[in-house]
């Protein structure tokens, strides 16, 4: 595969009401944003803050691994959790909300908390044994290492 080639992912995604009610709250806002309602209207429809989100995923093929980049802007390290399970790989955490007092008269605040869980299904040549994770400035970076032999188990099988 080209060194600079990226993979399709097949993910697997957690329905949960929270997430569906935040994505249909969003279209609403955008709704009465177009049409120019006043606040007061826009207001009734919001939820708390706290909701499940879904964190963006970019995964690359390289030569002898897989890069696997994962945003999660305002985590720390200690609230990530990465594990690996029959091909698929699970990534999940909390973005927990700061214990400031809120003072002053917020006019909008958009920040979210909450937990999330993202379940990517891997390609069948990843060696569980080479999985390496690190987070830095908001992206969780993961090292997929390939297995040679396991594109030697690949064998075609004749249809009668």
């Amino acid at each position: 595969m080209n060194e600079q080639a990226t993979l399709p992912v097949q993910t697997a995604r957690e329905h949960n009401l929270p997430a569906v009610f935040g994505r249909l709250r969003d279209e609403i806002d955008q709704l009465f944003d177009e049409m120019s309602f006043p606040r007061t209207m826009r207001s009734m429809f919001r939820m708390p803050s706290v909701m499940e989100f879904s964190p963006a995923v970019e995964l690359k093929d390289r030569k002898d691994h897989y890069e696997l980049a994962v945003e999660l802007p305002g985590l720390e390290e200690k609230d990530i959790d990465v594990q690996y399970a029959d091909g698929i790989l699970s990534i999940s955490g909390e973005k927990r909300a700061e214990s400031e007092e809120k003072t002053g008269d917020y006019l909008v605040s958009e920040r979210s908390y909450g937990s999330f869980r993202r379940q990517l299904s891997l390609p069948a040549d990843v060696d569980p044994e080479g999985i390496e994770a690190k987070y830095r400035h908001g992206v969780l970076k993961i090292d997929l290492k390939k297995d040679k032999q396991a594109v030697s188990r690949v064998r075609k099988i004749a249809v009668s």
